[in-house]
């Protein structure tokens, strides 16, 4: 299991390998939704942006066993974290900044 499933749960795992890769923008303009709520399935997702950056970090190999969690305010991705993710976050961050429908980036200590 990785982010997406972890985080979101099986469903979103098993959706994600079901269906093809989303083109944000095209799915945005053609379903008249923001960027940010495509989901990994190019449908209407309050988390869509928080599920494709799951998505994305699962595709880059990141280990989920770290403390790092995924959500979205509108199109800023917030990473949230644990002290054993610090070695992963840089990377994370960047991950997170070339998902389509991300503006900004931020990473929040978990408390």
């Amino acid at each position: 299991m990785g982010f997406l499933g972890k985080l979101f749960g099986k469903k979103e795992e098993e959706k994600a390998k079901s269906s093809p890769r989303v083109n944000v923008k095209q799915a945005a303009t053609q379903a008249s939704i923001e960027p940010a709520k495509v989901g990994i399935d190019g449908q209407f997702d309050e988390s869509g942006l928080a599920k494709r950056v799951a998505l994305a970090l699962d595709q880059a190999n990141i280990s989920d066993t770290v403390g790092l969690w995924v959500a979205q305010t509108g199109s800023t991705v917030v990473l949230k974290y644990n002290p054993d993710a610090e070695g992963v976050l840089e990377q994370a961050k960047k991950i997170a900044r070339g998902v389509d429908g991300a503006t900004n980036v931020t990473a929040e200590p978990n408390s």
